[in-house]
């Protein structure tokens, strides 16, 4: 994933997630999907086809609030003489702000996959749930780790590991008998382990048969896996997708972990595969007690961004932070600072005690990605699917940076 799909897929998350808060006394929140095989004067004229009906809901402040909001979309749609090139969507609507009182909100987003229908609805909240789809991750991974003692088959979703079923086998050990006896046991041992090996390819089936797989990978300790591709035990269907065989030391939940991390050069391509070389280069830097090229927290890498020394700023896109600027308009008095919370309750100056404020509140993602990039700065923002997403959230705040040069003294 580029540094700009990256982004622009922040970009849109976190519109969706501010969208999904907003709600509605009535329903008076209008989601309007335009396709990009619809005719612009289509729209319109369905638009001025509701906006009659309108007048006949009963409750007077439901009936201004819908009218305001589809005068409001219709105006917009003015300015397109056709649909951009994956559609656009309408979110209008009235919100209540305090006691009686409403405020009208307006929302255009571009999706990033073309719309496939035109689609109007009037309700408390906002329909997202086109757009939703358009988030979850289309690349999926058959994922089977096994040996002769146990078995693990599981799934790879974008940078997410999902485990299907672990199954511990019944297989016999190695016998100290002799003679026929030997033989025989042999021969139940090898029977077993045929039963266990079907009964895996069957779960394999059942998980994957049906499912968009890009490709399916097999790991285990020595020849066991091989011998269990090559033997069919695996459905014919999937074996056309089986990508390559690699070695695990592990057969349970760590062994698709080890599975994916082993099958690097074949996954390349692949978000998690790419967030794991970031984080691995990262925490190798943290771990050096002298000339550490590592940096974490946000305001000890606000402060290497702004002096030029980061090589790669890393977010974590579960950072929900916001810078704020506040500057009085009457004696000039500024302050800058971070804010978990979006909307600022900012009345006076505490300089001189003027109401005349001017508040600038940004995303710190966005903030912190436009220095970066005025500065030729790579910017990595990682999910926090991955283990290794979750620690850069929890571990260094979500905010790191590898830098160009230590700064060790």
């Amino acid at each position: 994933m580029t540094e700009a799909t990256a982004r622009a897929r922040y970009d849109f998350k976190r519109k969706l997630e501010e969208l999904r808060t907003l709600k509605g006394r009535g329903t008076e929140l209008i989601s309007l999907y335009l396709p990009p095989n619809r005719q612009i004067f289509d729209a319109a004229s369905y638009l001025r086809n509701e906006l009659s009906q309108s007048s006949n809901i009963k409750s007077k402040g439901t009936r201004k609030n819908v009218t305001s909001a589809i005068e409001s979309i219709l105006s917009r749609l003015k300015s397109y003489r056709k649909p951009p090139e994956n559609g656009v969507v309408f979110f209008v609507g009235h919100v209540p702000k305090g006691g009686d009182q409403t405020t009208m909100v307006s929302h255009v987003l571009e999706p990033p996959e073309p719309i496939s229908t035109y689609l109007y609805r009037c309700d408390s909240q906002f329909f997202l749930e086109p757009l939703e789809a358009m988030l979850e991750t289309k690349e999926r991974y058959g994922l089977i780790v096994v040996d002769r003692s146990e078995a693990t088959v599981g799934m790879l979703i974008g940078s997410r590991i999902e485990t299907i079923k672990n199954l511990p086998s019944r297989v016999p050990s190695k016998h100290g008998r002799g003679g026929q006896s030997q033989r025989r046991f042999e021969r139940l041992i090898e029977e077993a382990a045929h039963e266990f090996f079907k009964k895996v390819g069957g779960i394999a089936t059942d998980a994957f048969l049906e499912q968009d797989l890009k490709g399916i990978l097999v790991g285990g300790p020595g020849a066991t896996k091989d011998f269990f591709v090559e033997k069919d035990y695996l459905h014919h269907e999937l074996k056309k997708r089986l990508l390559d065989t690699f070695d695990t030391g592990y057969t349970n939940e760590n062994g698709l972990k080890e599975l994916v991390e082993n099958a690097a050069h074949a996954l390349s391509h692949l978000e998690l595969t790419h967030e794991k070389e970031v984080m691995r280069r990262f925490m190798k830097e943290v771990i050096k007690d002298k000339k550490s090229l590592a940096s974490y927290g946000e305001a000890e890498v606000r402060g290497m961004l702004e002096q030029g020394a980061v090589d790669v700023l890393i977010i974590s896109e579960g950072l929900r932070k916001y810078r704020v600027s506040v500057v009085c308009e009457s004696c000039g008095d500024s302050r800058t600072y971070t804010s978990n919370q979006k909307e600022q309750n900012i009345t006076a100056c505490t300089n001189c005690g003027s109401p005349r404020m001017k508040v600038d509140v940004v995303d710190v993602v966005d903030e912190l990605s436009d220095i970066a990039e005025s500065l030729g700065t790579s910017v990595e923002i990682i999910s926090e699917d991955s283990d290794e997403g979750m620690t850069l959230m929890t571990a260094f705040g979500g905010t790191a940076a590898i830098l160009r040069y230590s700064l060790n003294r």
